[in-house]
């Protein structure tokens, strides 16, 4: 039975490593599901109230009695009477499909980031210098099909899984799987252009951008930051994960320092961000608050709770500040965001974040199927439980078709819109 502790750290990070070994009997699985969360609820006062010995005993021989789906769907019902989000059994059929496809895996990148828009996969993102920009790939292009793999029976499979909720963590694996490869290896792709002729390239994959860093037991990953003026009088900093603070905090304090003087506004773009270390958030926001024992919330835990207090800097930037999210906004990132809206000091564009805010666990069971269950609670200032629900931008902006194939980023286009916008104190 492995374990992904990664998602301990960066919120849900859902993955399938293996091939199911045997089928699991309805109540080897309960009992694992049921042991699994009365070991490591952050509130055993809370299962108490429910009756969670109750729930066991009512619904265990039912699943002892029941086929290994028949189970499962016990036990979904079992986690059910939590009525708290972030625990779920995720069966190995849609286990199948986020992972990585079989013929991809390794450390390499083609330099493409996708985005769903319309029930599709696009091109939201060229890396400079990438194998993609060689071949001329442009932002927009609808990527059909990877290895002569359609994306679109996958798509469907995880709108379906997923319902009334807006896409996020499951779509956002499931494109980086497939756009990922081995170093070295070819790579077929085929595209629909901005005027939806197809197009098809062969993509060398090259050694994916930024340095690997990692925390604890999570495996180390490809961390990279950027930053850059998008506007003569706006910064831009955009990151992808909240780890290696050496590393990171200089840089994003450069960035800051860069645009004391002259700019009226900054964006910092977490769209897709796994998150990581809460010191970050908490570090990050100290160059835009100038009042002291302010808060970006509170992580309750069996242990003692987790302020996330924020110590302002001697130099603070006063101007407007944009935040960029998506669903794939996770974790760290979403408490970041959520702490700096409940402040008051910080405008959020895009789609409601993924929800995914507290520490998490997801292990395999013998037969292929993931189950993912919460160990502590997240609470922002305002009192707002994040999971579950995620971060409401103030501003909700999508991306459309049309405006993808015209090569535009609604999203930072709405916040430089604002940030140009009267009056230009720093308020939202």
């Amino acid at each position: 039975m492995r374990v992904c502790r990664a998602a301990a750290a960066l919120g849900l990070a859902v993955a399938a490593w293996a091939q199911p070994v045997k089928p699991t009997p309805g109540a080897e699985l309960f009992d694992f599901v049921w042991n699994r969360i009365n070991d490591n609820h952050w509130d055993p006062a809370y299962l108490e109230s429910i009756g969670w010995n109750a729930v066991r005993d009512e619904l265990r021989p039912k699943a002892a009695a029941a086929s290994e789906a028949e189970a499962r769907a016990i036990v979904r019902e079992m986690i059910g009477r939590l009525k708290q989000s972030h625990f779920a059994l995720i069966s190995f059929d849609l286990a199948e499909i986020l992972a990585r496809d079989p013929d991809a895996g390794g450390a390499g990148s083609v330099g493409i980031e996708g985005v769903i828009a319309d029930g599709a996969a696009f091109v939201l993102h060229v890396e400079p210098g990438s194998p993609a920009e060689k071949a001329g790939v442009k932002r927009g292009w609808e990527i059909v099909s990877v290895r002569g793999r359609q994306l679109a029976p996958g798509l469907a499979r995880l709108a379906k899984e997923r319902g009334s909720r807006p896409a996020g963590l499951m779509e956002a694996a499931f494109l980086r799987n497939r756009l990922s490869g081995h170093v070295g290896q070819a790579i077929p792709f085929r595209f629909l252009d901005a005027s939806g002729r197809p197009v098809a390239r062969s993509l060398q994959a090259a050694p994916e951008r930024g340095v690997f860093a990692g925390v604890g037991l999570m495996p180390p990953a490809p961390l990279w930051f950027e930053s850059r003026r998008v506007a003569p009088d706006a910064g831009y900093v955009r990151f992808n994960l909240f780890l290696d603070p050496a590393r990171i905090m200089p840089q994003f304090a450069d960035a800051v320092r860069g645009c004391l003087k002259d700019c009226a506004g900054m964006i910092i773009d977490i769209r897709g961000n796994s998150g990581g270390l809460g010191v970050l958030a908490m570090g990050f926001a100290g160059w835009f608050i100038d009042k002291p024992d302010q808060q970006l919330g509170v992580m309750h835990r069996r242990a003692l709770p987790l302020k996330f207090v924020v110590n302002p800097r001697p130099e603070i930037f006063e101007r407007k500040l944009a935040i960029l999210m998506d669903g794939a906004s996770v974790s760290t990132a979403e408490i970041f965001a959520g702490g700096m809206q409940d402040l008051k000091r910080a405008r959020i564009f895009g789609t409601r974040s993924a929800g995914a805010a507290l520490p998490s666990m997801v292990e395999q069971l013998p037969n292929g199927d993931l189950l993912q269950y919460a160990v502590a609670n997240y609470v922002s200032a305002s009192g707002r439980t994040l999971e579950g629900t995620g971060v409401t931008p103030d501003a909700v902006v999508r991306h459309t078709r049309q405006s993808l194939r015209q090569g535009r980023d609604l999203v930072l286009d709405a916040a430089l819109d604002w940030i140009h916008a009267s009056p230009t104190d720093s308020r939202r």
